[in-house]
């Protein structure tokens, strides 16, 4: 709701960030540059400020423009996405989601390293010039597929793109693989009766994870509160506030991906630092 209480906030915000509301505070570009590439020691002197290509990159993703609509007091827009796919390739965006993350847990008591999950999908619509996208016959939509785990209180874990033809147990099976390894105390999942499929809980039981699964209990139409799978719901509600992915504009899957693990990033920094 909106109220004087976040309106006074917001403009905090904008006054710390000078020019958008988007654009990283202080305090945000504190915790995250020790993280950013250093300048090398040799070759030709960098030129280009990394805080303003994250401005820019946060902006785009946030309203939801197009590369060659930047405005003009960001860098330009061939520079802004060269570092975009340059810091993709190192992982960044991942990096600092992760490092936002364990502190945000801490912060509200947590154990930095999350021990369950609750996973489910999204289907999204895709540019016809992509070739990695299918057709989605339950939700009657031509795109790709998000599949997602997130903690119990709605924090990304993990985000698998795949063209939206592919089930949701079949897609959660590459986040189980990369679960285990990226963050290994985890144990519990809760997900929705489409994961109740033999191949999938044979691999979780393979990899030491138990899923249970949440059905509806009532048999009324209409949205109802469902206990542990609202939460990767509202995830989902976090991420469309990013017009840059209500749908999937991107022709390539892994940029898609960056673009998500750069909006729940930057949700995250905007949290801890606020």
């Amino acid at each position: 709701m909106w109220t004087e209480a976040t309106r006074s906030r917001m403009a905090r915000i904008e006054k710390k960030a000078k020019r958008y509301s988007t654009d990283l505070t202080d305090e945000e570009w504190c915790l995250i540059e020790p993280l950013m590439p250093q300048k090398a020691n040799t070759g030709r002197p960098r030129s280009v400020d990394l805080r303003e290509i994250l401005n820019a990159l946060r902006y785009l993703a946030r309203t939801g423009c197009g590369w060659r609509l930047l405005p003009k007091d960001f860098p330009p827009w061939q520079t802004v996405y060269w570092w975009f796919r340059h810091l993709l390739r190192r992982l960044l965006f991942q990096t600092i989601h992760d490092v936002a993350l364990m502190i945000d847990r801490e912060r509200a008591g947590r154990e930095a390293s999350p021990s369950a999950g609750v996973v489910d999908s999204q289907s999204v619509k895709a540019p016809a010039a992509t070739a990695e996208r299918g057709y989605d016959a339950g939700k009657k939509i031509n795109g790709r597929k998000r599949h997602i785990a997130v903690d119990t209180d709605g924090r990304l874990l993990m985000v698998n793109l795949t063209k939206a033809d592919i089930s949701d147990s079949a897609g959660a099976q590459k986040i189980l693989e990369a679960m285990r390894k990226r963050w290994p105390w985890m144990k519990h999942l809760f997900a929705d009766s489409a994961y109740d499929r033999k191949k999938l809980m044979d691999k979780a039981a393979f990899l030491d994870f138990t899923i249970e699964v949440v059905r509806r209990t009532d048999t009324e139409p209409g949205f109802k509160v469902v206990p542990r799978r609202w939460v990767v719901e509202r995830t989902f509600g976090w991420m469309t506030r990013w017009r840059r992915l209500v749908r999937d504009y991107e022709a390539r899957i892994d940029v898609s991906g960056g673009m998500i693990q750069l909006a729940m990033a930057s949700l995250l920094l905007r949290r801890v630092c606020r």
